[in-house]
């Protein structure tokens, strides 16, 4: 099965780290918290709390198949280090699937490869989306089959969202 890699630090959108990677899990995957250091506990928005699997400093992109980008704060903290956004335009440049949700999107602008990429996010991140030359749609759930790329709005489209990222990692 596939080894997923989530790139999250505090203040996550719970639901946006949970759901997928249980699905992810249930189905057979496995998932990987990166984040600053191995060990860390960081916290989502409503009080879940997950456990840093392995810095960012120490992750390995060619041990991964997917990448998974949860929203709330998260992204909009870890997208001024350029170690992140590194590690996500590695996945889009290599053509691996990525699957982002809500505010995750964000860190497509920082790689300057939005302008390549169909896909949707939260409100306020589909107009930086679209300057930043992006096709952006207003849907539950996108999927750029060329770039392997599955996108969604909120946590009401997690269904939409597991569902089409889950056809990726079969």
């Amino acid at each position: 099965m596939s080894k997923i890699a989530t790139i999250v630090t505090s203040g996550y959108e719970d639901s946006e780290l949970t759901s997928p990677k249980k699905a992810f899990e249930e189905a057979g995957n496995t998932v990987d918290i990166v984040e600053a250091k191995a060990g860390n506990e960081i916290k989502g928005e409503h009080g879940d709390t997950q456990t840093v699997d392995l810095s960012i400093d120490d992750v390995d992109f060619d041990n991964y198949d997917a990448l998974l980008l949860p929203g709330g704060n998260s992204p909009e903290v870890l997208r001024g280090d350029d170690r992140y956004v590194e590690f996500v335009k590695k996945f889009l440049m290599a053509n691996k699937p990525v699957f982002a949700i809500c505010h995750g999107p964000q860190f497509f602008i920082q790689t300057g490869l939005s302008s390549e990429l169909k896909l949707t996010a939260y409100t306020t991140v589909r107009y930086d989306l679209f300057y930043a030359g992006a096709e952006v749609l207003d849907q539950s759930v996108v999927v750029d089959d060329k770039h392997k790329l599955v996108t969604s709005r909120t946590p009401d489209d997690l269904e939409d969202f597991n569902r089409e990222s889950l056809k990726f990692l079969k």
